[in-house]
């Protein structure tokens, strides 16, 4: 059975490593809210260094899950010191388990302030693709993909809840989402 992959990249007000108040309240509440994720139904894995350390992304080994690898739009650092993003890459049963556990709880209250914490672009924040069972998407294949939705919108080789795909490459839509909001997935 196909999984669900999931990359999600935005660019911080500030790097990381900054001591200011709105980015280490950005850092604290980003670790409740991955554990809270975690154990969501429908949640099967996320890519992980292999030390636990989320400071050194570019530096860290990523194991299965491949080199650490950015969007060609982020401009800023790529050391401990200076890197100013937030990047996820996840694997999941479907899609409304995913939503389910992004737009509920803590995660939803996290995403209502995101605009403190992370710059306005006109690029996605995230992107989906399904995946054969057994595959471990890599940061590369996420970083393809979102880049993928912004020149060519989604389609079947990345997209958003609102335009989604059936692992077959069908349209399909999650109730109470999207423009036909009362057809079921």
């Amino acid at each position: 059975m196909p999984h669900l992959a999931l990359y999600t990249f935005g660019v911080l007000k500030s790097p990381l490593a900054d001591p200011a108040p709105l980015t280490r309240e950005f850092y604290d509440i980003g670790e409740v809210v991955y554990r809270k994720i975690s154990e969501h139904p429908g949640y099967l894995a996320h890519a992980e260094a292999a030390d636990g350390d989320r400071g050194a992304l570019f530096e860290a080994d990523w194991g299965a899950w491949g080199e650490f690898a950015v969007p060609t739009w982020y401009s800023k650092g790529h050391t401990v010191e200076t890197t100013a993003l937030a990047a996820t890459l996840s694997l999941w049963t479907d899609l409304r388990p995913a939503f389910d556990a992004i737009y509920t709880g803590l995660h939803r209250e996290a995403l209502n302030r995101r605009y403190d914490w992370f710059e306005r672009t006109e690029h996605p924040s995230y992107g989906f693709w399904w995946v054969s069972d057994g595959v471990i998407p890599t940061w590369q294949d996420g970083v393809s993909r979102l880049e993928h939705l912004h020149d060519h919108g989604s389609t079947p080789h990345a997209f958003t809840f609102h335009h989604s795909f059936a692992p077959d490459g069908t349209p399909t839509r999650i109730k109470g989402i999207g423009p036909k909001s009362d057809q079921v997935h």
